[in-house]
This record gives C-alpha cells, sequence and structure tokens, in this order.
C-alpha cells in the first residue's frame, strides 16, 4: 500500500454518550458499551424515544451544545500545540446537510465554535455540510492545502446532533427510529469527534492513503433494487488512490446505525470486490455505541481505527472506513497503520 500524498492522524478528540474524550469513548465502543436514555421526545406511539445523549456538565441544548462539544474536541485534538498556534491551523468543520431538518445555522455555529476555542484559525478553514460523508470530503480539502504548501496540519472537527423534534419527527414519520414495533431502525444521537492531520513524520501513525467518492442511484427512500453500485465505485477508487486490493485489508468500520438497507449494501459491496478469500474480515460500527450521530461519525471512525491499531487490539493494520448520506453520496477511505 503506497499512496504519493499520504495524511498522518497527529492528533484525535471525541465527545460521546459512552465518553467525553477519545481514550474513554475508544474503551467504551471496543467493549459495546452502550448508554441509551428516553429523550423529551415522543413517537407516534405514545412511547418516549430512546437515544444517545452526550452528558456534558452543563444543561446546554441545540446549537450552543454543538459548538461546546467541537470546542471539547479541538482542545483535545491541539493539546500538544501551542495554543498561540492554533490561528495558523485550518478548521474543516464537518456538519449536517443542508437538506436536513432541524440543523443550525453553519456560519453562527462556525463563529460560536472559535470563540469558544479561542481562536480564528486559518484562512483556509471550512464548513463541510455533507453529513456522515463529509469526513471523506474534507480529508480530500486538507490533502490539497497540505500538499500544496498553503498548511503544515489541518484540524477535521465533526459535530451533530439528531436530538431535535424536526429531524426526529422526519424519520419517525419514514418508521426508521428504533422501537419495540420496528427493529429496522436506528437509535438517534449526538456527538463530535476531531482529527488533527498532517504530513506523516516519524513515529507510529495511522495514514490516510486512499479517498474515494460516487453516488448511489439507489438510496434508502428511492424504492429501487439496491445494488450498491455506488459504494462499491467508492470502495474501488479509495483502493485504487491506496494502490492496494480489498484482500489486503484488514478489518472495515462503517457508519451503520442499525437499519437493513446499510448492512445489505455493505454486505453486496464486500462480494463485489473482495477477489480473495479472507478467514476474517471484521465490520465494525461504533454507532452501535453512540447512535445516529450524522456527520460526527465520520471523524469518530478515524479515531476508533487510530486507537485500535495504537493500542494493538485491531486485527492488522490495515483498515478500509466508508460512509453513505441517505441522499446517495458516498465515501470510502483507507489507512494504515505505519510502526514507528
Amino acid at each position: 500500500m503506497t499512496s504519493p500524498q499520504p495524511l498522518a492522524i497527529l492528533g484525535t478528540g471525541m465527545a460521546t454518550a459512552v465518553g467525553l474524550h477519545a481514550a474513554a469513548a475508544c474503551a467504551a465502543i471496543r467493549v459495546k458499551l452502550t448508554n441509551p436514555v428516553e429523550s423529551r421526545f415522543v413517537d407516534g406511539d405514545g412511547e418516549w424515544i430512546t437515544a444517545h445523549s452526550v452528558p456534558l456538565p452543563k444543561l446546554l441544548r441545540g446549537g450552543a451544545k454543538l459548538a461546546h462539544m467541537a470546542a471539547m474536541v479541538i482542545d483535545e485534538c491541539l493539546e500538544n500545540v501551542p495554543h498561540e498556534e492554533w490561528d495558523r491551523i485550518p478548521l474543516l468543520l464537518c456538519l449536517a446537510e443542508g437538506t436536513r431538518p432541524g440543523r443550525w445555522q453553519d456560519e453562527r455555529l462556525f463563529a460560536d465554535i472559535r470563540e469558544l476555542a479561542g481562536a480564528d484559525f486559518a484562512s483556509g478553514s471550512l464548513i463541510v455540510p455533507q453529513g456522515r460523508v463529509s469526513i471523506a470530503l474534507a480529508l480530500e480539502h486538507a490533502r490539497k492545502l497540505i500538499y500544496q504548501g498553503n498548511a503544515s496540519e489541518a484540524l477535521i472537527v465533526g459535530t451533530d446532533s439528531l436530538l431535535e423534534w424536526p429531524a426526529l419527527r422526519v424519520f419517525e414519520e419514514q418508521s426508521r427510529l428504533l422501537s419495540e414495533n420496528n427493529t429496522d431502525g436506528f437509535l438517534p444521537g449526538e456527538a463530535a469527534a476531531g482529527i488533527l492531520v498532517g504530513r506523516p513524520a516519524a513515529g507510529s501513525q495511522l495514514l490516510i492513503e486512499g479517498l474515494g467518492f460516487a453516488t448511489e442511484p439507489a438510496p434508502i427512500e428511492s424504492g429501487e433494487p439496491l445494488r450498491a453500485e455506488g459504494l462499491t465505485e467508492a470502495i474501488r477508487a479509495a483502493l485504487r488512490d491506496a494502490g492496494c486490493e480489498m484482500h489486503d485489508l484488514d478489518f472495515r468500520i462503517t457508519d451503520i446505525s442499525g437499519e437493513q438497507y446499510y448492512f445489505k449494501e455493505a454486505s453486496l459491496a464486500l462480494t463485489r470486490l473482495l477477489r480473495q478469500r479472507k478467514e476474517q474480515f471484521d465490520l465494525w460500527h461504533p454507532a452501535e455505541c453512540i447512535g445516529e450521530t450524522g456527520s460526527a461519525i465520520g471523524p469518530a471512525m478515524l479515531v476508533v481505527a487510530q486507537m485500535a491499531c495504537a493500542k494493538a487490539y485491531a486485527a492488522g493494520p490495515a483498515v478500509l472506513v466508508h460512509a453513505s448520506n441517505d441522499a446517495g453520496q458516498r465515501a470510502a477511505i483507507v489507512a494504515r497503520y505505519r510502526e514507528r
């Protein structure tokens, strides 16, 4: 596996329902710990909607909570960077898709995060409002910034929440929320996660080596037969970018949060791309522990991958990460852990 422009993960941060920093959250995810609670919303059957809520010390909701979680993650990601140097680092902020109900005003949220973090961040900063696939788009932008000499590092942070009634109402009307009467659904959640990336240097690091993108012609609400054409093409492009094949990878991490559509998609893509038999090819899905967290799941998956490799409980050094938006956008990331 080789890439002419790899990105190394230099710092990580997480704020989730099962841990308020990366080490705690990843430890909980490793043992499949969950912490769902009753939300303040009721579904169409009169039952309380269960959700994964981040237990912050302050009672915060909406955009204020999103900004606070993001600021916590920024502090963790940049804990080894002097604060006076934060302004030279561009912030790539991953947020919900523009069409998703219950989202917040992007520019206001970005301003609130900068105020809480106490930094303006560099001129290459960008809002990436593309939901679960935002992480791959942000990595593509970070790679251009870094390898074109416009930045030495880039900070990618995703913050999101589905625990607002406008979003919950739509998913409930579509019968997509997990409940006693619906087993083919997900538990909504909220989280923030982030990674600091830069050029590889000496030492053990998780390297982002391949990125791929595509569009699925049969998204979840289309009613069309699913053949996983979009995800297959996105993974194929990421493998090509990384210079490897599917059988060279050791495990997979996805944004799947419980719905059978996305499990089927991952299975179909695997059968179309795996040319050599593997005894084991684990599929990890952190959303089973932290809930459906929208744009936050992308950075969270990479934090989980980095921690698993660093702590030596991953199946091997090479991982495939992939994400799917409800509207059809697909993205894949190939990463490899390099020992010092």
